[in-house]
């Protein structure tokens, strides 16, 4: 449990690190649904998404050789996937879980929408999709998106399907199917607030598209649908290019297959209103066949070297927008903690200390969306699948959204072992919320010199999947809703961060100017 002790220090603790709430500078502004997710468009179809690691996976399981029963375009075996049956979006629980997290942005997307056919009637889904397409998407199914959104405050982002099926003669991408969905969205009342051509073009060759597919025939056909987009639905903001895979983001090399971000944004031109990319600091266990860089363990899951990959990946997509989209926000689509499902512990809490690094250091370098993946699929979803019982990740982001307001702030001294982010407080004049990240093995303290609330968060071990809030485990009731969430409060003086700790910190007293 964190010690709060007002005054000064014994000898054998460490020096504090000492805030100035007061004097933090604005540094960037973010969007008011910063923390967002995916729910993917496989689990909304029903279909065969990333299996889940068991016990026994865990031991040894790694992506077995390319077979004749490979997941179309994906490339590997299918027993790496499992069968999901269309996610119940009307389950009160989910629909409870996910208003704790709100306002946010909901991603229906990733690499199966790329191939799914939109059936635009009102009859069950047929059962085998027409030429061209691998999946079917039903007026029903995504009436329930549309339902879900509007119950628990989100907005929708999606993309759009570039398989064979789609296309003419020539190979060119045409609009049919994105006409029929979007005029079927508007129908029902519903709106797509973003939108990007497709998902993670830049490695096209594995998600649907025509064989030898490159940036020109890429650019050619964004043209096209940015010309249908801003007639069919001028208020949806275009997203992209949507890369993944560079800037070291899956390995230390880039893939011969990938086509480059650079590239795209060369011959597209800058017609995007938002810059957007993907970041994965490594392939899960799963991917191991494709050999594309190692993954990361559990050892090193709390790493400088780790939890900096973030910092890598994002100056190199910055550096693009910099250049060729300037002054347009950025955007990051998907995120977790490895590609693939993730790993094991992506459902533990080891892995909420990455995640919360990633926020902030998005949130300080002016990226204005993070949208996690997934809601409640696979090892990394911020639910478990099953039962819906939220991971430690998920509590993370409640915390986020409760105290973490839109206007972000440099926070001053740190270190690698206590890592800080600083926001102004939502709808608290001259407040200042302070995340302090310990990632080291030994005892840290805060200088504070006002008096606030703390929230710490810890749990029995890093690979536990509950976690404690102030020494108490955090569980929602069985309907979905949240508990009272109340903080401790402490004095002015230090604040003890307890070994392999988050604390947030609320001082509604700071008086930042920056956040009035």
């Amino acid at each position: 449990m964190l010690v709060i002790v007002a005054g000064h220090m014994s000898a054998q603790e460490h020096p504090a690190i000492l805030l100035a709430p007061a004097r933090m500078p604005r540094v960037a502004m973010v969007d008011p649904r910063f923390v967002s997710y995916n729910i993917e468009m496989v689990e909304v179809t029903g279909g065969r998404f990333w299996k889940p690691y068991s016990a026994d996976a865990v031991a040894g399981q790694a992506a077995k050789a390319i077979t004749p029963n490979a997941s179309p375009s994906i490339g590997l075996d299918t027993s790496l996937f499992q069968y999901r049956p269309p996610i119940d979006l009307t389950n009160p629980r989910l629909r409870n879980l996910a208003k704790g997290i709100g306002p946010a942005y909901v991603r229906v997307s990733g690499s199966w929408a790329n191939r799914t056919y939109f059936q635009d009637d009102d009859k069950p889904a047929m059962k085998q999709p027409p030429a061209g397409f691998d999946d079917v998407l039903t007026r029903a199914e995504w009436k329930a998106v549309i339902q879900f959104a509007r119950a628990v405050g989100a907005q929708i982002v999606t993309s759009f399907a570039i398989s064979p099926g789609t296309r003419d003669a020539n190979g060119v991408w045409t609009p049919t199917q994105a006409k029929a969905f979007l005029d079927y969205t508007k129908a029902i009342g519903g709106r797509i607030a973003a939108a990007e051509f497709m998902n993670e073009p830049t490695i096209a060759s594995r998600q649907g598209a025509p064989a030898g597919y490159d940036a020109a025939a890429l650019a050619r056909d964004i043209k096209v649908f940015s010309a249908f987009l801003r007639i069919q639905s001028p208020k949806t903001l275009l997203l992209g290019p949507g890369g993944t895979g560079e800037g070291r983001a899956a390995g230390p090399t880039r893939p011969a297959d990938i086509i480059g971000s650079e590239d795209i944004m060369k011959a597209a031109g800058p017609m995007f209103d938002v810059f957007s990319y993907h970041f994965y600091g490594a392939l899960s266990r799963r991917c191991a066949a494709l050999g594309r860089g190692r993954g990361v363990t559990l050892d090193e899951s709390l790493s400088p070297t780790w939890l900096d990959r973030t910092n890598e990946v994002e100056a190199f997509y910055s550096s693009l927008r910099d250049r060729d989209l300037p002054g347009k926000p950025i955007w990051v689509t998907e995120t977790a903690e490895a590609a693939c499902g993730g790993d094991a512990f992506a459902s533990e809490f080891a892995d909420t200390f990455r995640f919360l690094n990633q926020l902030g250091t998005f949130a300080r370098k002016g990226v204005t969306v993070v949208m996690h993946n997934t809601l409640a699929a696979s090892d990394y979803g911020l639910l478990d699948e099953k039962t819906l019982q939220p991971r430690p990740n998920y509590w993370a982001a409640v915390l986020w959204h409760r105290m973490m307001g839109p206007t972000v702030l440099g926070p001053g001294t740190q270190n690698d072992t206590v890592r800080i982010y600083a926001h102004c407080i939502k709808q608290t004049s001259g407040g200042v919320a302070v995340v302090a990240l310990n990632i080291g093995e030994q005892e840290h303290s805060l200088g504070v010199p006002v008096s606030g609330e703390r929230f710490t968060l810890t749990a029995p071990d890093l690979t536990s999947t509950t976690v404690l809030l102030n020494g108490s485990e955090l569980t929602a009731e069985a309907d979905g809703s949240l508990p009272f969430i109340k903080g401790q409060p402490f004095r002015a003086g230090s604040v003890r961060l307890p070994a392999r700790s988050i604390t947030f910190l609320t001082m509604p007293s700071a008086g930042n100017s920056s956040c009035r």
